[in-house]
C-alpha cells in the first residue's frame, strides 16, 4: 500500500513560561504571560529501520528549545515599534507609546523576530529545531510542523517543507 508516514509529538514536558507583549504601529498590548506548549510534526518516508524519525530526537529537540524559553521575557528584536538597548546587562525596550521597561538580561530571551506572537514563536521554534536536529537532515523526511498554544485551543502552526 502506498501512503505517507506522519509522526506527531506532544510531550507534558514541551511547555515554556513566558512573559511577552505584542506591539506595532498604534498598539501596545500590556505586558502578559502564557504558559506555552509545543507539539512538533514530521512527515516522510519510513527508513529500513522502520522508522520515519526515531520519538527520541524530536523529543530532544523540543526540550531543549523549550527549555532556552522558559521563565523569560521574550523580546521581539526586529521589532519596529520597540527600541531595544542591550547594555551593562540590562535590556532597555521602549515602546512608541513612550511606555518603557528595563529588565536584568538574564530574565530575557532576545529572539531574531518581529512581534512575540504566537505565529512567530512557532516559526522560531521550528527554525530552532531545523538547526539542531540532524535527523532532519538524514532521515527522508519532507515536512516539519511546530505548533505552538498559548492556551487550550488557541495555537498557532508554522510549516516548512523540507
Amino acid at each position: 500500500m502506498k501512503g505517507q508516514y506522519e509522526v506527531f509529538v506532544s510531550k507534558d514536558d514541551f511547555k515554556f513560561n513566558a512573559a511577552h507583549f505584542v506591539a506595532y504601529p498604534g498598539f501596545r498590548e500590556r505586558l502578559h504571560g502564557h504558559n506555552y506548549r509545543v507539539s512538533v510534526r514530521v512527515e516522510g518516508d519510513r527508513g529500513p529501520d522502520g522508522y520515519v524519525v526515531d520519538f527520541g530526537d524530536i523529543k530532544t529537540a523540543a526540550r531543549s528549545v523549550c527549555g532556552e524559553l522558559n521563565e523569560r521575557v521574550i523580546v521581539p528584536m526586529k521589532s519596529s515599534s520597540v527600541e531595544i538597548r542591550v547594555e551593562d546587562g540590562q535590556v532597555a525596550m521602549t515602546c512608541e507609546d513612550g511606555s518603557s521597561f528595563s529588565l536584568p538580561e538574564q530574565d530575557c530571551v532576545l529572539l531574531p523576530i518581529e512581534h512575540s506572537s504566537a505565529e512567530e514563536l512557532a516559526a522560531y521554534v521550528c527554525q530552532r529545531i531545523v538547526d539542531s536536529m540532524d535527523a532532519l537532515h538524514t532521515r527522508r523526511l519532507s515536512v516539519l510542523e511546530v505548533s505552538v498554544a498559548e492556551a487550550l485551543n488557541q495555537e498557532a502552526r508554522f510549516r516548512v517543507d523540507l
